[in-house]
């Protein structure tokens, strides 16, 4: 823990502008507050990164960019179809405000957020030569973006103090092969999903949720699925990995 702490603030020292990527299906979960202090403490600009954005509706990622743009310049974009990307550099350009040098553009965030992918986004190029930087954690490496653009690439970094498997496997930090309670955290998801758009659950799995709570929910996607015991009980073991892949693979949109 102490590396990434010294990781952090070795990147926020040398970068020019630092870009904060969240995942836009649930960006306040994907916020790493320590992280942000950090950057305002050292008074360095930073933008962020609502990535992911094709994995939600519209509708939900303009609520988002209004409320987090009151923090710091937000912006979104699909690493996967690159829509963003051209703006993003807009942005950095534009923050910097720096003339007769390159930017240095330090990416920080949990894993499986995207910050390699939107890096390699805004490069244009699917693998991005690098270069080590000494004195960093391994895994730390610099990419050059062209256009007087270049990045600080970075491992996942996990808030200080995070050990909420439940959180972990909605980000898709540990997968199911990982996880001690996939039931759990296919609740959790059920419930994220309810709240923020039931329809598209009913519809992805076909079924029609009418105030049952979320553990009826996983035993009503699990009998669509015929996820069945030999006695016709639902497998809520198997409905579970089904709904945490479905999540962390993309295909359940929000």
């Amino acid at each position: 823990m102490t590396s990434y702490k010294l990781m952090v603030k070795g990147v926020i020292k040398k970068a020019d502008v630092l870009l904060e990527v969240v995942d836009a299906r649930f960006p306040d979960e994907t916020r790493n507050s320590e992280v942000e202090r950090n950057m305002v403490r050292a008074k360095k600009p930073f933008i962020i990164v609502l990535n992911k954005c094709d994995l939600v509706s519209n509708e939900k990622l303009e609520k988002s960019k209004a409320r987090l743009s009151k923090i710091a310049p937000t912006v979104f974009v699909s690493s996967k179809d690159k829509n963003g990307t051209t703006m993003l550099r807009h942005k950095i350009l534009e923050v910097a405000s720096i003339k007769d040098r390159d930017i240095l553009v330090g990416a920080l965030g949990y894993p499986n957020t995207g910050k390699s992918s939107v890096i390699n986004g805004v490069t244009g190029r699917n693998k991005a030569s690098t270069s080590a930087i000494s004195g960093h954690t391994r895994g730390v490496q610099l990419v050059n973006a062209g256009s007087r653009i270049r990045f600080i690439d970075t491992p996942g970094v996990i808030p200080f103090d995070e050990h909420d498997e439940y959180v972990q496997g909605l980000l898709g930090v540990k997968d199911t092969t990982h996880l001690k309670d996939p039931i759990g955290v296919a609740l959790k998801i059920i419930e994220k999903t309810c709240t923020e758009n039931k329809k598209a659950l009913e519809t992805f799995y076909n079924v029609t949720i009418e105030g049952q709570d979320s553990y009826d929910v996983l035993e009503m996607i699990g009998s669509q699925c015929n996820f069945l015991k030999k006695k016709g009980e639902v497998d809520e073991m198997r409905a579970a990995v089904r709904v945490i892949n479905d999540w962390q693979q993309g295909k359940l949109v929000i």
